[in-house]
């Protein structure tokens, strides 16, 4: 069998700039030959972008829990259809939000037990867990400033700063407690935060050592 596939994530609050380095990421592996999978939650299925329809319109008050659920279940969705297939035929994977955005946001924003989410999670994704987060990090009410800027908001952006602001110590509370995750700071310029992508995942992509 061939080597598996990275799978790498990015978090980070509203406005932080995860497309942009998502995409500068996938350019920089496609250069070396590794063209990866870009997908992101909720969505990258049929099932999950319908989900995501629903989640992120601002017309609609969604209750706590059934949000998280339907975040569980375009997850679900994802994961088997998409990003383990992928990983399993080894292609790597750069996913826009996975888990730690349902404990930072459905838990340290709205409150719900932190044990419920972990333990939804592990069912959701079958135990599956990135070889990589990479945490974009960035005050909220610089995010939130940055992503007034478009012409779209949905239900997240419209949640007030209070809300973001326990999402970001949910981020960084993840962070702290997982050496799998690695905080940039998400204020520098697009460059620099580039560079500082790269630095964060390179040890990553090394060819395997020959068995002797």
């Amino acid at each position: 069998m061939g080597e598996r596939g990275r799978f790498i994530v990015f978090e980070g609050p509203e406005g932080a700039g995860k497309s942009t380095q998502i995409a500068r990421l996938a350019a920089r592996l496609a250069e070396r030959g590794r063209a990866p999978l870009v997908t992101r939650e909720p969505g990258g299925t049929p099932a999950g972008e319908a989900m995501r329809a629903v989640l992120l319109d601002p017309q609609l008050d969604i209750a706590p829990l059934a949000e998280f659920l339907l975040y569980a279940a375009a997850r679900a969705q994802h994961v088997e259809e998409v990003i383990r297939p992928a990983l399993e035929a080894g292609t790597d994977v750069i996913s826009d939000r996975f888990t730690g955005a349902s404990v930072a946001y459905q838990g340290y924003g709205r409150g719900l037990p932190l044990d419920l989410i972990d333990d939804l999670n592990r069912h959701a994704t079958g135990g599956l867990r990135p070889d990589r987060t990479l945490l974009l990090d960035l005050d909220p009410a610089r995010g939130l400033a940055r992503a007034a800027a478009r012409s779209d908001h949905d239900r997240l952006e419209a949640a007030g700063l209070a809300f973001h602001q326990r999402a970001r110590q949910g981020f960084l509370a993840q962070a702290a407690s997982d050496e799998g995750w690695v905080v940039i700071d998400a204020d520098a310029d697009e460059v620099t935060v580039a560079d500082a992508v790269w630095h964060a995942v390179e040890d990553l992509l090394a060819p395997a050592e020959e068995p002797r």
